[in-house]
């Protein structure tokens, strides 16, 4: 990356369209992951690709507080997958780790003070300004979301593994977009949406997504 990549941000976007299940549905209630096409444009590059939206959403919202290296991806945990079919949780179920196939596309991310620095899998690397990006990547976290809500209630697994999963996939998703609203002075907001996550565990997380207050 040289000088100029570093010190001047370039426009990041995404667009995120075509939402649907698997099997190409609009609507299906056995299936645990979104499926949908995103478009990425950083500054002169454009990334186009039809990938599993919900792991995608998630591996970005980390990426709001987290780095994330190209060698992340060697193992399915490409930052746009192909799909995301096995979800595993963690002993708490407020972490969930995402597998699929070998096939997506990568970048890795890098904060450097009020900027993320994204780097292509073509080595290309730019400096994009942290607002730009975290409006970007909450506002395609939404959309995911809101895919989920306006679909059916989930059948969800009987296999213990695959429902623990699902259910840390939200817990994970629920805590982390609410850490974001806590960070940027938004105090009162981010303690309801923690209180709604946890009593919609105990209720109805395993079905569908929390609902935000209106």
């Amino acid at each position: 990356m040289n000088e100029n990549s570093q010190n001047c941000p370039v426009p990041f976007s995404i667009k995120a369209e075509s939402f649907e299940w698997i099997n190409g549905c609009k609507d299906d209630p056995d299936d645990l992951c979104s499926h949908g096409n995103v478009t990425l444009k950083i500054g002169p590059e454009t990334i186009s690709c039809y990938c599993c939206t919900s792991a995608a959403a998630l591996r970005m919202i980390r990426t709001l507080t987290e780095d994330r290296s190209l060698q992340d991806g060697l193992f399915g945990e490409q930052m746009l997958p192909c799909c995301g079919f096995n979800m595993y949780a963690d002993e708490t179920l407020e972490n969930v780790t995402i597998s699929g196939c070998d096939s997506g596309t990568d970048y890795s991310v890098r904060h450097q003070g009020n900027l993320v620095i994204l780097t292509l899998e073509n080595g290309h690397a730019f400096a994009v300004s942290m607002d730009n990006y975290m409006r970007e990547v909450l506002q395609f976290a939404r959309r995911v979301e809101d895919f989920y809500r306006c679909c059916s209630v989930k059948k969800i697994p009987e296999n213990s593994i695959e429902r623990d999963g699902y259910a840390a996939f939200w817990n994970e998703w629920r805590r982390r977009m609410g850490e974001r609203q806590l960070k940027n002075g938004g105090k009162e907001a981010a303690e309801a949406e923690i209180e709604i996550v946890k009593n919609e565990i105990n209720r109805k997380l395993y079905q569908k997504p929390p609902l935000l207050n209106a």
